[in-house]
């Protein structure tokens, strides 16, 4: 920490090292490019790197915190017995608080309950619906009792809950009755008709063979479980048959699965161990500092995300951390409110989330003094919005995140503690115990330090496999367990990563590689661009042509020939956006992702073009 202090940007290094002296001296050596091969491979993550120990695009997260090796109930049963008394969450919609021995209470209770409805280790459950009590309750429940929760996205309509249930063998699922638009369980009905005349734990599906039951939350339903009546099934015959269980689970069993957002095919379930969501957590949690920390985290990010699941849910156990749930659905204002009202430290949220946030009109009226840290992931951040996350919203400690749901899902992470230039412009240094390098994706051999190409992973992160599905996991794990990310993205001498997009979201113009990630933190500079998405529409002589898809600033008007002015000279010429177009809103996922295939699609459909 006090080399840290003494050299808080490393650009500065250069500078200490003309001084005289032992500890000038120290630093020549550690700073000298003629380092150990041990030294050119790993970079010690304890604390923010400030020795440049890389040569290669290749690195090692090395550590003198060992890696967790334990269950996700065995987790959750330290926590309570450590701090019994503690709130654990908030639902401030549903008026919901429980402590930390309340909710393992009710944890047990539902576990039971799955077991007494005939669900057993290794079975798989579907939980469909918006961020409520009852999904971190199964989460742990389905947990304790060694069955495999399948998180299923609650924007899903009938064809692809269908294709959800159906791929995995779902044996239950947990859904509301409905939820604004959604009608869970009438789109159940649709799929398996036979659900009406049923006996609730006793469905018998020409659609769904696996599926026997459907537990509803709300109101009652013909041939399903109620919430209440799990709760009440469990006897002490299988309270004992629980605690068998959890005798014989081991940390490498699958015990999540995580579609993914699938919005260039069909969704694949990664399928996540213990041992990959437990660790994910806890140092995540350690990386942020919720180790010393008193963490209140608002979180509204989605539960069916990993984000969410992991990073909230997760961490909840893993670092016993308080997690409080502003709303069922997101909401940019019911965020504010909670964040003044529970006085939470830590907030989570992807960048559109911020943006919401930062945009409220009324924002200036809330207490957010509160806030020491959060994280933005999810999708890429512009330099533009962290600053204005850390003046507008005053969160100092506020990072990035990177990684994949196959990655459990975090594999780098800025601390807290990092200059603003590296907040803004990279996405941090690698999480402890897993290792990086950067490939030429053609040749798959090694790029040079700071060049880009695609991003691999390795480590106690990476999934099991894609649930069913053995030809797409192997192309993304090798026989060596390298997952290959899909990223585009460089390494820096000191082990900070920079993204420049994804592989596929590349637009290749007249030959030349442009990242949409570059020219979308070049727009951001802009003082009328609230937001800006750059995509590639077909073109006849070049391929594809670069279009930013731009939101204003409220009250801002603004032409395409200022936008183009802006950029001209300041970036290159063929990366300068042939087509713009001025929008309000931006086809999302339901954890915010921009869908940047339908951004591209109605971009041409608004243009008259052709699809490529």
């Amino acid at each position: 920490m006090f080399l840290h202090k003494m050299i808080p940007n490393i650009r500065s290094c250069g500078k200490v090292l003309r001084g005289s002296g032992a500890l000038s001296a120290s630093l020549r050596v550690l700073c000298s490019p003629r380092i150990g091969p041990a030294a050119s491979r790993s970079v010690h993550v304890d604390n923010p790197p400030i020795i440049p120990t890389l040569t290669t695009s290749y690195v090692h997260g090395t550590s003198n915190t060992p890696l967790l090796h334990c269950t996700v109930g065995e987790m959750l049963l330290k926590t309570v017995e450590r701090q019994p008394d503690k709130e654990a969450m908030v639902f401030l919609e549903d008026g919901i608080r429980k402590t930390f021995a309340q909710f393992l209470q009710d944890v047990d209770q539902a576990a039971a309950g799955l077991l007494a409805l005939g669900l057993k280790k290794g079975d798989r459950l579907g939980m469909w619906g918006p961020n409520t009590y009852e999904w971190v309750l199964f989460q742990f429940a389905t947990a304790q009792a060694g069955i495999i929760l399948v998180a299923i996205n609650p924007a899903y309509q009938v064809q692809e809950v269908e294709f959800a249930l159906q791929k995995i063998g779902c044996k239950a699922i947990v859904c509301p009755v409905e939820f604004r638009t959604q009608k869970y369980c009438d789109m159940l009905r649709k799929i398996c008709p036979e659900i009406e005349k049923a006996t609730p734990g006793n469905i018998r599906s020409a659609r769904l063979p696996d599926l026997r039951c459907v537990i509803v939350l709300g109101s009652r339903q013909p041939g399903m479980f109620h919430l209440g009546d799990v709760m009440q099934a469990g006897t002490s015959q299988h309270m004992k048959q629980l605690q068998d269980i959890q005798k014989t689970l081991s940390f490498d069993d699958p015990i999540n699965i995580q579609f993914t957002s699938g919005t260039t095919g069909a969704p694949k379930g990664a399928t996540l161990t213990h041992h990959n969501i437990v660790n994910n957590s806890y140092f995540v949690g350690k990386r942020m500092g919720y180790n010393w920390r008193d963490c209140r985290i608002c979180l509204p990010v989605p539960m069916y995300h990993c984000f969410g699941s992991v990073g909230g849910g997760m961490c909840l156990v893993a670092h016993g951390v308080s997690l409080v749930y502003p709303s069922a659905g997101y909401s940019g204002k019911a965020n504010l409110e909670a964040v003044e009202k529970e006085r939470c430290t830590i907030i989570y949220g992807t960048p559109t989330m911020y943006v919401d946030m930062i945009n409220q009109p009324d924002l200036a009226k809330y207490d957010l003094s509160s806030l020491e840290a959060g994280i933005v992931a999810g999708s890429p951040c512009p330099p533009e919005l962290m600053k204005q996350i850390i003046e507008v919203m005053g969160i100092q400690g506020i990072t990035i995140g990177y990684g994949t749901t196959e990655n459990s899902p975090v594999s780098f992470i800025a601390s807290p503690l990092d200059n603003l230039h590296r907040k803004c412009h990279t996405v941090g240094f690698i999480l402890e115990h897993l290792e990086a390098k950067i490939v030429n994706p053609s040749t798959g051999l090694m790029v040079p330090l700071g060049e880009n190409g695609e991003i691999c992973v390795r480590g106690f992160c990476v999934m099991l496999e894609y649930w069913g599905d053995a030809d797409k996991t192997d192309e993304c794990i090798g026989k060596d367990r390298w997952y290959k990310t899909g990223d585009i993205g460089s390494l820096d001498p000191f082990g900070y990563l920079q993204i420049e997009g994804r592989i596929k979201d590349m637009i290749i113009r007249g030959g030349e590689n442009v990242y949409p990630a570059e020219i979308e933190k070049f727009l951001h500079t802009h003082p009328k661009v609230k937001e800006a998405q750059v995509v590639g529409v077909a073109d006849p002589r070049m391929g594809e042509e670069v279009c930013a898809c731009i939101k204003l600033v409220d009250g801002e008007e603004c032409t395409v020939e200022e936008i183009r002015a802006f950029c001209k000279g300041q970036i290159a010429h063929f990366k300068i956006p042939r087509y713009v177009q001025f929008v309000t809103s931006y086809p999302l996922t339901i954890t915010g992702k921009i869908q940047k295939n339908k951004l591209s699609l109605e971009m041409e459909k608004q243009l008259g073009l052709k699809h490529k």
